[in-house]
C-alpha cells in the first residue's frame, strides 16, 4: 500500500507527500517502487510540454533519488535529460538524501560533479552533500564554474565577491583549481566585475592577507599562460591577474626559462609581456648573450611587427651598452631580414651598418652570415646592405617567373542512387548529421523517391532509426504542421511525410496561389527548390513517383539533355504522371553548351509524344543569354547590381515559383526579417540554376555587401562554390568577392580568396574592374584597407604574386588620388595602422587607414613577380617627407617598378 501511495502522491505532483512517504519507508519497499517510478518516467518522456501530466516531473526526480539504493543510479537519474527543466529544488534532494552514510554521498557528490556542464547539476546540491559526507571537495568543471557562478550570485544578495571568498570553507582548493579549468577566465563573472567585485582584485587581495598561497597564484598563472589554446579573453584575465600580483624582482628571475617560452610560442599579448620581463634582465646584464640569443631567434621569427621592432629595439640597446657582443648579435639581427615587414628590415639593416664595425675582423664567420642572410632583404634594401657588408652582386640571372594558381575544378557524374534501403537509410542519416553536397543531396531525395515507389513500407521500416529522435517525430501535429508550413527544412518534410507526421494539405504540390513576386530577394530561388521538396513529399505519400526528371547529371547541377529525354521516355512507358515543379526545374538544369547534342534532344524529344516532350523541344530551341540583363548599379557605401526581367521564365507553362525566379530584383525589398541566412542553402541555389552564377550571385550580394559594412557574420563561406560554379560570371560575382577580400573575420577573407584564385585560374577574373571596385569602395572606408591588405597578401603568397599585383594596380590610384592636396604630410602622420577609421576622413590630404600596408603588399608583388611600369599617382605618397610606412613603402614600390 505504501508503494501506490507513493507513486499516486507522484503522479499528483505532491512532491511534499513523496518526501514523507519516502522518509518512513524500508530500502524494500523504496526498491519496489522503482518499476512503476521508470514506467511512469517514460510514459511522460512522450508527453507534449504543455500537457498536465509535466507537473509530475519534481515529485518523480525526488522519488526517484529517494527509492533507488546505489549512487550510480542515483546520480543518473538526477542528471537525465528529461529532468533538466524540471528539476526538484535542491534542499528537498538534500533531505531525502540525508539519511545515507558519509562514504555513500561522497560517492554520490563526486559522480555528480563529473557530469559534463550541459547536465546542469545544480551547485546548491553537490555543496549541500559535501556539507554532509564531510568529503573532500569536488575540483571538477562542473563544481568549480557551480561554485563561481555562486560566489558571483551571492553578491547580489549580500556581500562582495571578496566578501564570499573569505567565508568560503574550501577557498584554497577551489582557486587551485581555476586553474586548470579550461576558458574560466571568459567567463563575463571574471571579466566585468568591479571593485569588491572583482575577481582579480579578490583574488590579490586574499593573497596579500594570507588567506590564499601567493605562489600557488603565480604558478597557476605561467602554468595557464604556458599551456597556451586559450582564448584572448581567457589569456587577459590570466595575464591580467599575474600582474596584478607585481612579482617582486627575486620571483620573475625564477622563472626566467618560462619567460622564455612564453616569449617565443604565447599570444602577442602575452608573449608582449614576457619580452618586457626578459628585456630588464638583458639591459641588466642578468640574461646573458646565449639566452639573449635564443630569445631573439625565437621573437624575430614571429610575424607581429610590434614583437619585432621591440625586440630589435632591445637588441640596439644592448648593442651600444656592449659593443663588443655585435659578432654574436649582429647575425641575430639579421634574421629580421626575412620579415615580410619592409619597415622591419630596415630597422635592422640599420642596426648592422651602426654597428658591423664593432665585429672584429677575425670573426668573418659572423660577417659571412649576415651578408647572407642579406639575400632576403628587398631589392633596394638589398644593394644597400651589399654595399655597407662590401659583397659584390651576384652575376647570376633571375629565374623567370612563374605564377601559380590553383588547377581548374573539373564537374564529376553523379553516381547513381543506392541500390538498396539499407544503404539509403546510411545516406540519409550522413546527409542529417551535416551539410552534404549537391550530389549527396540529390542522390538520397532521388534515392527516397525511387523506394518508396518500390516498397515504402521496407523504406519506412529501414529508416526507423535513423528518423528516431528528430524534432518532427516528438513533437505534436499542429506544431509539426506550422514548422512545414514555414519552410522544408530540407530532406526532412520527405522523412516527416514518409512517417505521416505532416497534413497533406500542408505538402498540397498545385500551390496555385503562390505569388509571382514579392518576398524577400533571395525567395525567388529558394522558392523554386521548396516547392520542389513539397511536391515530392505529397507524391511518396499519394502517387510516388517511379524517380525523379530533375536529378543532376552532373555535380554543378546541369542536367544532359538526352538523359532527360530518355527519363521522359521511361515515365511515358510507365504510365507515370511527371511532377510540375520537377519537371520545371530539369527544364532549368538542362545543358545547352553543346549545340548538337541539344538539337539532337530536341528531335527526340518530339518524337516522344507527350506533351513534356514538346516542351522540352521548344526550351532547347529557346535563347537564352548567358547573362542576365543589368538595369542598374547602385554607388555609395554599397555596389549592387540589379537585373531586369528574364522573359524566357515567364512562359505561363512554368509554375509560380519559376515565373517568380524572373522577376526584375528591383521588385524584392529588403525586408526585416528573412530566414535564408544559411550559405548550405544558398549552395543548392546554385543547382537550382546551373550554369548561371550571376542569377544567383545578385541575390545574395545585398547579404555579402552587410556582412563586410556591419561587421555581421555572412555566408562567405559560399564563395568558393560560387567562384567553382559553371557558366560564365559578371559583375554580381565579382562584386561578391571582391566583398569577400574586405570581411571581417580571417576565415572569410580566406573565402574569398580562395574564389579569387579559382576565377583567376579559369580566366574568368576581370582583374581591372575587381581592382576598380576594391579601391573605390576602401577609399570609403567602409571596406577596411587593412583587411584589402591582410587577404591580398594571402593571395599573393600562394603563387599568384602576378594576379595580386594587377588586382592591386587597378586599386591603389583610388587610393592614391585622395593624398592630392596633402603632399606636406608631417613625419608619422599615417602611421596610425589600427584597423577603424570610421565613415570619412577629416581631410582628403589625410592617408586612408591601411594605405601603406597596402603599398607593402603591392611592392613585395612587383619585387616577385617582376613586373615593371608606372603607377598613378604613386608620387604623391612617395614625395612626402618623412619616414612613415606609407612613405618608405611607396618608395620601396616606385623603385621596384623602375627596375
Amino acid at each position: 500500500m505504501t508503494a501506490t501511495t507513493l507513486v499516486n502522491a507522484v503522479r499528483a505532483g505532491n512532491t511534499g507527500d513523496v518526501v514523507t512517504l519516502a522518509d518512513g519507508m524500508t530500502d524494500a519497499e523504496r526498491r519496489a517502487c522503482m518499476p512503476e517510478l521508470r514506467e511512469l518516467r517514460k510514459k511522460l518522456r512522450s508527453e507534449p510540454w504543455g500537457s498536465p501530466l509535466q507537473r509530475a516531473y519534481p515529485a518523480l526526480h525526488v522519488a526517484g533519488a529517494a527509492c533507488q539504493t546505489g549512487a550510480a543510479a542515483v546520480a543518473d537519474w538526477i542528471a537525465g535529460s528529461d529532468m533538466r527543466w524540471r528539476q526538484a529544488p535542491a534542499p528537498v534532494l538534500i533531505d531525502v538524501l540525508g539519511d545515507r552514510e558519509p562514504r555513500w554521498l561522497d560517492d554520490l557528490v563526486h559522480r555528480l560533479a563529473e557530469r559534463p556542464l550541459t547536465a546542469q547539476v545544480p551547485y546548491e546540491l553537490m555543496s549541500g552533500l559535501v556539507r554532509l559526507a564531510g568529503c573532500a571537495v569536488p575540483t571538477s568543471e562542473t563544481y568549480v564554474r557551480g561554485w563561481m557562478e555562486h560566489i558571483g550570485r551571492a553578491r547580489w544578495k549580500a556581500g562582495t565577491v571578496i566578501g564570499n571568498l573569505r567565508k568560503d570553507p574550501h577557498l584554497a582548493e577551489l582557486v587551485t583549481a581555476l586553474f586548470d579549468i579550461a576558458e574560466i577566465g571568459a567567463r563575463s563573472d571574471w571579466r566585468y566585475g568591479e571593485g569588491l567585485d572583482n575577481w582579480t582584485y579578490a583574488l590579490t587581495q586574499l593573497a596579500e592577507e594570507g588567506l590564499l598561497d601567493r605562489k600557488v597564484l603565480i604558478d597557476g598563472c605561467v602554468s595557464r599562460l604556458l599551456r597556451g589554446g586559450g582564448s584572448t579573453a581567457d589569456n587577459k584575465v590570466f595575464l591580467g591577474l599575474l600582474t596584478s600580483l607585481d612579482l617582486t624582482r627575486d620571483e620573475r628571475c625564477e622563472r626566467i626559462a618560462d619567460w622564455m617560452s612564453l616569449s617565443a610560442d604565447a599570444p602577442s599579448s602575452v608573449a608582449g609581456h614576457a619580452q618586457s620581463v626578459l628585456a630588464d634582465f638583458a639591459l641588466d646584464g642578468e640574461l646573458g648573450s646565449r639566452r639573449l640569443i635564443e630569445m631573439s631567434g625565437a621573437v624575430l621569427f614571429r610575424p607581429e611587427r610590434k614583437l619585432v621592432r621591440s625586440q630589435l629595439i632591445l637588441l640596439g640597446k644592448v648593442l651600444k651598452q656592449d659593443p663588443s657582443t655585435a659578432g654574436a648579435l649582429l647575425p641575430v639581427v639579421a634574421q629580421a631580414f626575412g620579415h615580410e615587414d619592409t619597415e622591419v628590415q630596415e630597422r635592422a639593416l640599420k642596426l648592422v651598418e651602426r654597428h658591423i664595425g664593432d665585429v672584429p675582423d677575425e670573426e668573418g664567420a659572423a660577417r659571412q652570415e649576415i651578408a647572407g642572410a642579406a639575400a632576403d632583404l628587398s631589392p633596394g634594401l638589398r644593394t644597400r646592405a651589399q654595399d655597407v657588408l662590401g659583397v659584390s652582386p651576384t652575376e647570376e640571372s633571375p629565374e623567370a617567373y612563374e605564377e601559380l594558381l590553383p588547377p581548374v575544378p573539373e564537374p564529376t557524374r553523379l553516381v547513381p542512387a543506392p541500390e538498396t534501403v539499407a544503404e539509403l537509410a546510411e545516406e540519409v542519416n550522413a546527409l542529417l548529421a551535416s551539410d552534404g553536397d549537391i550530389s549527396a543531396f540529390e542522390r538520397t531525395l532521388d534515392g527516397l523517391v525511387r523506394h518508396a515507389h518500390r516498397d515504402r513500407e521496407a523504406l519506412v521500416e529501414a529508416l526507423g532509426p535513423v528518423v528516431a529522435g528528430r524534432w518532427w517525430a516528438e513533437m505534436e501535429p499542429a506544431y509539426v504542421d506550422r514548422h512545414f508550413r514555414d519552410s522544408p527544412h530540407d530532406l526532412e518534410i520527405v522523412l516527416a511525410s514518409l512517417f505521416e507526421r505532416v497534413r497533406l494539405s500542408v505538402l498540397h504540390e498545385a500551390r496555385s496561389d503562390a505569388p509571382t513576386s514579392g518576398g524577400c530577394v533571395h525567395s525567388g530561388l529558394a522558392g523554386v527548390l521548396d516547392a520542389r521538396l513539397r511536391e515530392v513529399a505529397h507524391r511518396v505519400r499519394t502517387e510516388p513517383l517511379p524517380f525523379l526528371l530533375a536529378t543532376p547529371t552532373w555535380s554543378t547541377g546541369s542536367l544532359e539533355p538526352g538523359e532527360l529525354v530518355a527519363r521522359l521516355d521511361a515515365y511515358r512507358r510507365l504510365g507515370a504522371r511527371p511532377g510540375r515543379t520537377d519537371f520545371a526545374q530539369a527544364l532549368l538544369r538542362v545543358r545547352r553548351a553543346d549545340p548538337a547534342a541539344s538539337e539532337s534532344a530536341a528531335v527526340a524529344a518530339r518524337e516522344l509524344g507527350t506533351p513534356e516532350g514538346d516542351r522540352l523541344a521548344e526550351w532547347l530551341a529557346t535563347e537564352v543569354p548567358s547573362q542576365p540583363v543589368r538595369s542598374s548599379r547602385t554607388e555609395g557605401p554599397r555596389f549592387l547590381v540589379e537585373y531586369g526581367e528574364l522573359p524566357e521564365l515567364q512562359s505561363q507553362s512554368f509554375p509560380p515559383e519559376v515565373r517568380r525566379l524572373g522577376r526584375p530584383l528591383a521588385e524584392y525589398q529588403g525586408r526585416w526579417y528573412c530566414s535564408h541566412w544559411d550559405d548550405s542553402e544558398w549552395r543548392q541555389w546554385l543547382a537550382v540554376v546551373p550554369g548561371r552564377p550571376e542569377l544567383v550571385a545578385a541575390r545574395v550580394l545585398r547579404d555579402l555587401s552587410q556582412g563586410v559594412i556591419e561587421d555581421t557574420g555572412a555566408g562567405f563561406s559560399f564563395l568558393p562554390t560560387l567562384a567553382e560554379a559553371e557558366g560564365e560570371v559578371g559583375e554580381a560575382v565579382r562584386l561578391c568577392v571582391v566583398y569577400g577580400l574586405g570581411a571581417k573575420r580571417p576565415e572569410d577573407r580566406l573565402a574569398a580568396v580562395d574564389a579569387l584564385l579559382v576565377l583567376a585560374a579559369r580566366g574568368q577574373l576581370d582583374v581591372e574592374q575587381a581592382g576598380a571596385d576594391l579601391g573605390r569602395l576602401a577609399v570609403t572606408s567602409y571596406v577596411k584597407p587593412l583587411r584589402i591588405a591582410e587577404a591580398i597578401r594571402t593571395a599573393a603568397s600562394t603563387g599568384a604574386y602576378g594576379t595580386a599585383w594587377a588586382v592591386l594596380r587597378a586599386a591603389l590610384p583610388h587610393l592614391l588620388a585622395e593624398l592630392s592636396d596633402g603632399q606636406g604630410g608631417t613625419e608619422g602622420e599615417d602611421k596610425n595602422e589600427a584597423e577603424g577609421g570610421g565613415k570619412g576622413r577629416a581631410k582628403a590630404a589625410t592617408p586612408v587607414r591601411g594605405l601603406g600596408e597596402l603599398l607593402a603588399v603591392a611592392a613585395e608583388c612587383v619585387e616577385r613577380s617582376g613586373a615593371r611600369g608606372e603607377l598613378p599617382h604613386l608620387d604623391l605618397a612617395a614625395d612626402r617627407r618623412g619616414s612613415s610606412r606609407l612613405v618608405t613603402e611607396a618608395r620601396r614600390l616606385r623603385a621596384a617598378l623602375a627596375v
